[in-house]
């Protein structure tokens, strides 16, 4: 196909027919018609520019599903649509809430680090779009966690936010479980990536600023983390471990946890509800603890991680050496 509307069977990918990749145009339509409608009177300051951003990584992503936009490209894009959430909807990391002892921070380095912020959740969440219905699903589960913190703060805005993604997402699901009759491609990823960034910085900023007494948070830094626990760990992980074998981190191989999931010859969909199990269990154990503090609970997140991933990649040696050492002994 001249234009990629299709992505073809080989390689990498783990499909073995042609499956269309414009998914995105219809996510990206259900986001954008809910969002207007329903957050029209509710007066947020920063819904412009949310919605102008979104339109920036649509035209990025959809891009690239069709003609492959090269990496720096596609960064660039990102950025400028980062650099609206951050300077002109005012949507950025204003203090680390004691992580570090690290309390306010001065503006620029606000601005700066809430823009890597941006930019690692967005590329952290198109890397797990790897196993069919896996990236919908884990963005339908963030979403929806999102959603109902944002309604118990009273954050009507970014709670209809966080409900259209899932709708949306949920809606698409019925398409993208396995056997996958449609994925969403970048045009997808991108923009959840970026509304997932976006709810993250808000939901971590108002914990802070007006709690209810309800449910207090003390911990919603460390949450954030749990609630992004697959997308998060699973890019980290990857990146360490093409580092450690020499070569650049931003090499595409087949080490993602999906991957590795699949070669102990699990289905799709089985990898799918593993990793959707595996997500739950990190937000019910973070909720469970939620009056720890960040730190400590950060550690706990991170030990599992270490154990969980660590664990996975022994097991998955043994697993791939065991027919090589029966080929060495026959030999």
């Amino acid at each position: 196909m001249i234009k990629n509307l299709v992505d073809e069977p080989g390689g990498r990918k783990l499909h073995a027919t042609r499956v269309p990749t414009l998914g995105g145009l219809g996510i990206f339509a259900g986001i954008i018609f809910a969002y207007t409608f329903f957050s029209a009177t509710t007066g947020a300051q920063y819904n412009q520019y949310i919605i102008s951003a979104m339109i920036v990584m649509f035209f990025i992503g959809l891009k690239d599903d069709l003609v492959d936009l090269t990496p720096s490209k596609k960064i660039i894009g990102q950025l400028v649509a980062a650099l609206i959430i951050v300077l002109f909807g005012d949507i950025r990391m204003t203090s680390l809430y004691g992580i570090l002892g690290i309390y306010s921070i001065p503006y620029l380095v606000s601005v700066v680090f809430s823009v890597l912020t941006i930019l690692a959740i967005i590329n952290a969440y198109n890397l797990i779009d790897g196993v069919d219905g896996l990236a919908a699903g884990i963005g339908a589960i963030a979403s929806f966690t999102f959603g109902l913190w944002f309604y118990n703060y009273n954050e009507i805005t970014l709670c209809i936010l966080s409900f259209a993604v899932m709708s949306s997402l949920l809606a698409f699901l019925v398409y993208n479980f396995s056997p996958a009759n449609i994925f969403m491609g970048d045009t997808g990823s991108l923009i959840i990536g970026l509304i997932l960034a976006v709810l993250t910085i808000q939901f971590i900023n108002l914990s802070f600023i007006s709690p209810p007494d309800a449910f207090p948070f003390r911990s919603s830094p460390a949450m954030a983390v749990a609630i992004l626990f697959i997308p998060i760990f699973d890019t980290l992980r990857v990146f360490i471990m093409r580092s450690i074998k020499g070569g650049s981190p931003f090499r595409a191989d087949r080490n993602h946890i999906h991957h590795l999931l699949l070669d102990f010859g699990l289905s799709h969909r089985e990898v799918a509800v593993i990793m959707y199990g595996v997500n739950m269990g990190i937000i019910l154990l973070a909720l469970f603890l939620r009056n720890i503090s960040s730190l400590n609970l950060l550690y706990t997140i991170c030990g599992i991680a270490v154990l969980l991933f660590g664990g996975l990649n022994i097991l998955h040696f043994i697993f791939n050496r065991g027919p090589q050492r029966a080929s060495e002994r026959t030999s």
